[in-house]
């Protein structure tokens, strides 16, 4: 007779992530997704809003999910349990990297070599997108820090982000991305679409063209997301927001009482440390899910009717 699994606590699913534990590592491994990232980049055809470029949550971690090269096909994983990076082919190559604290520069040259040893050479543009001041891979030797048990917790987090927002996905019958992890801002987001074009996007995000923003956002959405609060904001939290940005959505009543519109970044905000320690974390951040997309869609006159479908 089988026992039955063991059953965490939601705290214990929701472990705690303050962005001052784990900052080094965490700018480490955004690094380390980028070149990964842009591996799968050098070899995706085009999709839509650089959806073939974006990784996926795994019940171990990251990956690239398959990527063609020639007849072949390869993949990319990263494991937050075991603390590896495995290089896996079409016809049963395999190659392991442990990942420990290790220099951007030391990881890419790691990761290219055993790429050409696998008959999978690949050139990348090796500067770093969306972060100012960057350093190209191969020259990064300020950026080396791996904490296990921070990387292994983002991860957990990922999870169950991934979990809710699929489930937040899944009555929407309008075009809406897949919950995919974003190397270049590095988050986890879903998309929905109304299905008309947008304004062309104006703003510049360091080392990223403005053509790749235009085509990231040429179509009208309303998007939301995880991300550990990197990048000057100092918190892991949820995040919702919508462009073009509809008169009086800062103002939308958004449920629960813990989230709020940031002027500065031009979005809702959920903070993470909210959802961990709510009575019923799944709730609390569905209801900042489905009322911040109610505003959106509300306030900028989406045919919900035809977009949406009542919910089991």
């Amino acid at each position: 007779m089988m026992n039955d699994p063991p059953q965490c606590s939601a705290l214990d699913a929701w472990p705690e992530l303050p962005l001052s534990a784990w900052e080094d590592t965490c700018a480490t491994l955004h690094l380390w997704t980028q070149v990964v990232g842009k591996i799968r980049l050098a070899h995706a055809p085009m999709i839509n809003h650089w959806w073939q470029a974006t990784l996926y949550v795994t019940s171990r971690g990251l990956t690239t999910s398959p990527i063609a090269h020639g007849s072949r096909g390869f993949q990319i994983d990263f494991d937050f349990i075991d603390h590896c990076l495995t290089l896996r082919t079409s016809d049963g190559a395999t190659e392991m990297i442990r990942l420990g604290p290790c220099t951007v520069a030391d990881f890419y040259a790691e990761v290219m070599g055993r790429l050409r040893g696998l008959g999978l050479e690949t050139r990348i543009w090796t500067m770093p997108v969306e972060i100012p001041d960057a350093i190209p891979f191969e020259q990064d030797r300020e950026h080396g820090f791996y904490d296990p048990e921070y990387a292994h917790r983002f991860w957990r987090i990922l999870v169950q982000a991934h979990r809710i927002c699929s489930r937040f996905r899944s009555p929407f019958l309008g075009k809406a991305s897949p919950v995919h992890f974003f190397w270049g801002s590095f988050d986890l987001a879903v998309t929905r679409f109304s299905g008309r074009s947008a304004p062309p996007l104006t703003s510049n995000s360091p080392n990223l063209g403005a053509w790749v923003m235009r085509e990231a956002y040429s179509h009208e959405v309303s998007s939301c997301g995880f991300w550990p609060g990197n990048g000057g904001f100092g918190q892991p939290a949820f995040y919702s927001y919508a462009y073009p940005e509809p008169p009086g959505f800062a103002a939308a009543p958004v449920r629960p009482n813990d989230a709020f519109y940031s002027e500065s970044l031009r979005q809702f905000i959920l903070p993470y440390d909210a959802v961990r320690r709510a009575a019923s974390p799944d709730d609390h951040l569905m209801a900042f899910l489905r009322s911040s997309y109610d505003a959106a869609a509300g306030l900028a006159r989406w045919d919900r009717a035809a977009l949406e479908r009542a919910e089991n």
